[in-house]
């Protein structure tokens, strides 16, 4: 086979967006063109780098006709580090795209059609809407070509960011980011500025060595503030140095913990949290409900568009007051406490220890008594058994990884014949499938898109599905 050629490809009409940051467009002889940089609208001239599948990917040469929908970013960042990749698409196109893919990937991979398909419901605020970030140390920061141009610039420059695209061994130092409100950028290049100021060593990703490898900022709608330092060992003096200056520098904070971790990975799930001062969570509120967030607590990272997300789940479900409800992969049970008040009994279900502990306590803080939790995987815990201890649900609230259900649990499901399922999910394809399998005895009724993330390709869907007679 012969070797592809880079090659540019003239007057590109830009169509539609696809994962990532890619957009798309047809090549005169109609071969899909995967545009890195366009935005649909544009006309532009296309570097094609790689063919695969018979598909053209590359990225933007030259725009010969901007779009109406291009803008300019607000971000310095844009286009260097890994996040926000459709800033130079306005955010009500963006929209439109988004909930044309949910409907895309249920007609084309679910063979469904809704009965009623309702608008995306987008961000009020576009911008600072994270409720977590978590940044990473680098003994060798992102140059651009004109800092490598400039003999002033050590090459081996440390940073605190976000990964660059495709360089993952590299940080792009981030200054201003534009998804979580204040303090987070100011902690973030106090912190930076502290510990280069002392030189201490910044991880190298390729070599595990280093002693500062992450930076967690974990905030709430309530104005507290987490923030949490993985270290690669432990140097007490060193955290103590560090913490002391952040707790006078920012009252704010009110919980700092730490996590010595020398494995290869930057996952913390594992690992014992060390709490310096605090008491070790913030606290969060979702309409009536509150929260403990502790620091390997997963919550959704969009706070007020999550209550939309629920409220939207909730009105699907029509809970009556003597309704026993299901939640499969209830996490620390946000969505199960949401809604426990409006039903006789809420049972959830979850895979993880640490969240099932969570869950117990959340229901404890608020009083909850008819929502019950159980550990375990679903294709494992949901069964016959199941079903004989804990009674017939009547309406089945579902949120599964990006990955979707077990096909054995779709099955149980489609056993148990409940008469409403309400799909939670943030992966489109899966959600799609998933749903074709239930459609041998449900329809699907309606279908809501809410855009949990803006200036990204995710979007998150409401589905209720309801039994056929």
């Amino acid at each position: 086979m012969a070797r592809f050629r880079p090659r540019i490809l003239p007057n590109i009409k830009i169509t539609g967006i696809a994962e990532g940051s890619f957009a798309v467009g047809r090549a005169d002889d109609g071969t899909v063109c995967f545009v890195e940089g366009a935005v649909p609208g544009d006309v532009v001239d296309f570097l094609a780098l790689q063919k695969k599948k018979g598909c053209y990917f590359g990225s933007l040469k030259q725009v010969h006709t901007p779009s109406p929908h291009r803008v300019e970013p607000p971000c310095t960042h844009f286009g260097i580090c890994g996040g926000c990749k459709w800033q130079h698409y306005d955010y009500p196109a963006q929209l439109h795209e988004k909930e044309d893919k949910v409907l895309q990937a249920i007609r084309r991979i679910g063979k469904v059609i809704p009965q009623e398909s309702l608008p995306i419901i987008g961000c009020e605020n576009p911008y600072y809407y994270r409720n977590k970030l978590e940044f990473t140390f680098s003994n060798k920061r992102w140059l651009t070509q004109e800092e490598m141009n400039l003999d002033t610039i050590p090459v081996h420059e440390p940073g605190l960011g976000f990964h660059r695209p495709k360089a993952f061994a590299q940080v792009v130092d981030i200054q201003e980011c534009l998804l979580q409100a204040d303090p987070s950028n100011a902690i973030r290049n106090f912190v930076r500025d502290f510990t280069k100021e002392r030189n201490w060593d910044y991880y190298n990703i390729k070599t595990g060595e280093g002693y500062l490898r992450n930076l967690i900022v974990r905030t709430s709608s309530l104005g507290e503030v987490m923030v949490i330092l993985c270290v690669r060992y432990d140097m007490l003096q060193r955290i103590d140095e560090l913490f002391t200056a952040l707790t006078a520098q920012f009252p704010v904070i009110s919980t700092l913990c730490f996590v010595v971790n020398s494995k290869g990975n930057d996952s913390i799930s594992d690992l014992e949290v060390i709490i310096w001062s605090g008491p070790g969570y913030i606290v969060e509120v979702l309409g009536e409900v509150k929260y403990k967030i502790g620091p390997q607590s997963f919550f959704q990272t969009n706070t007020l568009q999550t209550k939309v997300l629920y409220d939207t789940a909730l009105a699907f479900a029509g809970i009556k007051p003597e309704d026993r409800v299901y939640d499969f992969y209830t996490g620390l049970g946000s969505i199960a406490l949401y809604l426990a008040k409006h039903c006789h009994t809420v049972i959830g279900i979850e895979n993880v220890e640490a969240a099932i502990r969570d869950a117990h306590e959340n229901a404890q803080l608020n009083g909850i008594t008819n929502a019950h939790f159980i550990c375990g995987d679903m294709k494992d815990v949901f069964d016959q058994a199941f079903i004989q201890k804990y009674g017939k649900a009547d309406v089945i609230i579902t949120d599964p990884p990006r990955a979707g259900m077990h096909e054995s649990v779709v099955r149980t499901m489609l056993d148990l014949e409940t008469p409403r399922i309400v799909y939670i999910s943030c992966n489109p394809a899966t959600q799609a499938r998933d749903i074709q399998w239930l459609s041998e005895k449900y329809t699907l009724e309606k279908l809501q898109a809410v855009d949990m993330f803006p200036h990204t390709g995710h979007v998150e869907s409401v589905a209720l599905l309801t039994l056929r007679d």
